[in-house]
């Protein structure tokens, strides 16, 4: 990107975009490294729950959102999203011409923390359905078993109820199991709600279980891709949060997880 067009974008916010609040939990992990850079988060309650969309539904979404943030006035985008990134991670980034990170489970740094050749991974029925996660198995841990638990439900009940709540303890108890069961040394967190939930999943697994979540990757690469574009800095650690869905609420959920009161305004892609 030429230097003058990167001193132009670089005080310009960087959007970070989730079907709901859990990529607040990739946000933070983004503040931490960088917390001179402006935040523009999107939660897109208006369609939650991602992980029961169609794909094409997801892919369609999820490049209108990026074209419309582009519009807005964002130096990059980071996709908080295991499902949309899976549906949709290609798409956007033939869509706009801006640096994108997008997630996607772990599985490639827990291949290297197992001792007992045993993976857990805890993602929504999309998420672990997409090609691109079989991909992301075959070509990193097809010598291992991969134990791929589904978790319907279990993201909305945490922005509905809490992650304390009685209802989020009976969906955990149920997921969690069979990778005990197994004996699975390394657990991915393959949604960003569940760092949310990360003590209660540690407490139903052996001692010593390791848990992964993407957040502090994720910062990582948006530094060396904002620095290779130079445009690192030009922030005063601003954040905007908005939702396609009710501002109320969402801003009742955001107290909920984050034990902060934001203004949360409505926006439409």
């Amino acid at each position: 990107m030429p230097a003058a067009r990167g001193s132009l974008l670089n005080k310009q916010p960087i959007a970070v975009f989730d079907s709901g609040l859990g990529g607040l939990t990739v946000l933070r992990a983004l503040r931490d490294r960088l917390p001179q850079e402006d935040y523009f988060y999107f939660a897109d309650t208006r369609f939650l729950p991602y992980g029961d969309r169609p794909e094409v539904f997801l892919r369609e979404r999820g490049v209108l959102i990026a074209k419309a943030l582009a519009r807005r006035g964002v130096k990059a985008l980071v996709i908080a999203c295991n499902t949309a990134t899976a549906a949709a991670a290609e798409a956007i980034r033939a869509a706009i011409d801006l640096p994108v990170v997008a997630l996607e489970p772990g599985v490639k740094p827990a291949v290297v923390l197992t001792h007992s050749g045993v993976i857990g991974v805890l993602a929504t029925t999309r998420t672990l359905e997409s090609e691109r996660f079989q991909r992301l198995v075959g070509n990193h841990a097809h010598h291992l078993q991969v134990i791929a638990q589904a978790c319907p439900g279990l993201a909305e009940a945490i922005e509905a109820q809490g992650p304390d709540s009685p209802q989020v303890a009976v969906l955990l108890d149920t997921f969690v199991a069979p990778l005990a069961a197994a004996a699975a040394d390394v657990v991915v967190l393959g949604c960003t709600h569940y760092p949310w939930v990360a003590e209660a999943i540690a407490r139903r697994m052996p001692a010593g279980t390791r848990l992964l979540d993407t957040g502090e990757p994720v910062a990582r690469q948006l530094e060396r891709l904002l620095a290779a574009s130079n445009l690192l800095g030009g922030g005063h650690g601003r954040l905007t949060v908005a939702t396609s869905g009710a501002p109320a609420s969402v801003s009742a959920t955001v107290e909920r997880l984050w034990g902060t009161n934001l203004h949360v305004e409505h926006w439409e892609p």
